[in-house]
């Protein structure tokens, strides 16, 4: 019999601590790396020449957005052979808890159809559908705090009674027994806009319970960055839970010199024996959806209404000048980056194509 299933010989191995690569060959057994050494005198049933090849452990995507795209093709080759190998899931929103309403709503985020039943209504039932249905990567899943919120109030902008938050935290609890590695939120988006600071202590003491972490897009990365870092650190220190920033940037050129004073905050935290982290992509951009550089309040009561108030003329001005008006009550995206610093990147419908790629600025000229 042959010593080991996969023997990788030859390889340039990186082993993540820094340090200068050294040619060494990889033993596995199963799923399990057995041995790292000289290995040219063992046999395997596989054995993958390496020879001028880079081998390292797979990369985590901690910010993954494949939640449906795993469903239509587990392979994942976007990502596989990127060397990504863990996808983690959960900014905000989460592919559950999930009630029949959220259901429904998931469906039109698809106008192009979509091609599977929800079948699930918890977060571990999705995490299991994956698994049953065959993936290439690991997945693993935090709860969304806008999920948990919907739950109850849908995209209603009030604080919830006590028992629509006591259900709430039993909706936590089941996700973290279900494997949740804790609460993301992503506090610029509506719903997640409105909910308050003690609402996200409160769930996110149920986490702590079971040794989670609470990671957040702050609720500003621009004109309120260091106030939302405050709000990070104060629901750390409330609900006793490791905390992370997702993406930690100072968002709109006036804002730029706050970067060292919000290193700073995180630093003074962590030296009062709180444990906060963040992460940095290593790009001068962001992407999200256009809906975002409208007030959050326009979002209330959900798409429907939001496409509704859009086709009201005296609401659309009232929009623009909200836009155009440089307030710290929520996050202005729009005026933050200027309409020649934004890019559309994709359309659903196939009429709005001939503006892929064109910045808004690109497109008000070629009206």
């Amino acid at each position: 019999m042959a010593e080991y299933d996969i023997i990788i010989k030859k390889g340039q191995l990186y082993d993540g601590s820094g340090v200068s690569p050294s040619q060494l060959d990889i033993g596995i057994h199963g799923d399990r790396i057995t041995l790292i050494g000289d290995l040219k005198s063992n046999s395997a049933d596989l054995v993958i020449d390496a020879s001028g090849l880079a081998v390292c452990p797979g990369f985590i995507n901690m910010l993954s957005w494949s939640v449906e795209s795993l469903i239509e093709d587990g392979r994942s080759l976007g990502e596989i052979v990127q060397g990504v190998t863990l996808e983690v899931f959960g900014e905000g929103w989460s592919w559950g808890p999930l009630n029949d309403s959220m259901k429904k709503e998931i469906v039109t985020m698809f106008p192009k159809g979509f091609t599977y039943d929800i079948v699930w209504d918890t977060l571990g039932e999705y995490l299991q559908f994956l698994e049953k249905k065959g993936v290439s990567p690991n997945v693993a899943s935090f709860v969304g705090a806008t999920t948990i919120r919907m739950m109850e109030l849908g995209h209603e902008d009030r604080a919830p009674s006590e028992q629509e938050l006591e259900r709430m935290k039993g909706h936590v609890d089941l996700a973290m027994k279900e494997g949740a590695l804790g609460i993301a939120s992503a506090l610029i988006y509506p719903p997640a806009f409105f909910a308050k600071t003690s609402e996200l202590i409160e769930i996110c003491k149920v986490a702590s319970s079971y040794g989670g972490m609470y990671i957040s897009h702050l609720r500003s990365e621009g004109v309120k960055l260091l106030e939302s870092i405050d709000e990070l650190i104060e629901i750390s220190e409330g609900a006793d839970i490791r905390a992370e920033i997702y993406h930690l940037k100072a968002a709109g050129k006036g804002n730029w010199a706050k970067l060292d004073q919000a290193i700073t905050k995180i630093e003074e935290a962590r030296a009062r024996g709180l444990a906060i982290t963040t992460d940095m992509y290593t790009y001068p951009a962001a992407g999200t959806g256009l809906d975002s550089c409208v007030p959050p309040w326009y979002h209330e009561g959900g798409q429907a209404k939001f496409i509704e108030r859009l086709s009201n003329p005296e609401l659309i001005e009232k929009i623009k000048q909200e836009m155009a008006d440089p307030s710290d009550k929520w996050e202005n995206l729009y005026l933050e980056a200027g309409p020649e610093n934004i890019t559309l990147t994709s359309f659903n419908k196939d009429e709005m194509k001939i503006y892929q790629c064109m910045t808004i600025e690109e497109v008000s000229r070629d009206e």
